[in-house]
This record gives structure tokens, C-alpha cells and sequence, in this order.
């Protein structure tokens, strides 16, 4: 992580509802990187960092590493349609909301462990396949990272 006259710099944040996250670059320096709800993928967030890091509050949130691989799955699997494991992964996820909305409920305890085992690992295939076919950002590391 870089750190900058006492400024953790690298982290994970939700800046106006879609995941964001830091890394320190090998120069030393940080580059971020945002979630492409078209695509899954990430792309380049530089011109947000000082608003991100400068303005905290409103609309722009801290988060774990936890919290992040959980929301990147989030809108993934909202926004992406498509077909093999990590898909059907979603719509399982999909079919545990779809139950506990219709019965007016929140999610059972047993429902909320699935809901988050099942993220983490889509996070890892998704971040995987961004690694492979050449994407910058990807790290699926994150998902096992201490929060």
C-alpha cells in the first residue's frame, strides 16, 4: 500500500454506487481502476482519485476488502448476462434474492453465508478470466485478502 504524509492510499471504495479500488504501482505511485458494469472489467479511474480521497462523504464510501468483492459481484451479477459457470453462480444467487423478496423476508443466516461463499468465488473465476484476457485491473486476489 502507498503511503503518502500519512495517507493510506490504496483501498477499496463505492463512489456513487460502483465499486472503485486503488493499487500502489510499482513506481510508487497508485492508479485506480473502476468497475465497467457493461463489461465486468475495469477501467482506468484516475480522474476520480483526488474526489475519492478528498471529499469523503455523500455519495463516496470506504470499504474492506470484504465489502468490495461483495459489491463488484453485486453489480456484476446484475448487470452482466451470459452463459457458463460463473453465470449460473449468478443465477443461483438471483434465485436465493428472488425467494427471500417474495416471502418479504431477509435472508436467513444459512442464506447470507451461501450468498457471500458464492460471490467470493465468482469474484476469483470473474478476476481470472479479466487476468487472462488481459485486463490491467484484475487481481483475484482481493477476495482472499484481510479485510
Amino acid at each position: 500500500m502507498s503511503d503518502v504524509q500519512g495517507l493510506d492510499l490504496a483501498g477499496y471504495y463505492d463512489y456513487y454506487e460502483t465499486p472503485v479500488k486503488m493499487v500502489p504501482t510499482p513506481e510508487g505511485g497508485l492508479t485506480a481502476w473502476r468497475l465497467d458494469r457493461s463489461t465486468g472489467g475495469w477501467k482506468p479511474a484516475n480522474d476520480i482519485v483526488d474526489e475519492i480521497l478528498f471529499a469523503m462523504g455523500g455519495d463516496i464510501f470506504v470499504r474492506t476488502a470484504e465489502q468490495f468483492v461483495q459489491r463488484t459481484e453485486e453489480e456484476r451479477g446484475h448487470y452482466l448476462k451470459g452463459e457458463g459457470p460463473i453465470f449460473a453462480l449468478y443465477e443461483t444467487v438471483k434465485a436465493i434474492e428472488d425467494v427471500a423478496i417474495a416471502e418479504g423476508r431477509p435472508y436467513t443466516v444459512e442464506e447470507a453465508a451461501l450468498i457471500a461463499g458464492i460471490r467470493r468465488r465468482t469474484f476469483v473465476m470473474f478476476e481470472e478470466q479479466l487476468r487472462q484476457a488481459g485486463d490491467p485491473g484484475a487481481d483475484p486476489s482481493i477476495a482472499t485478502a484481510p479485510s
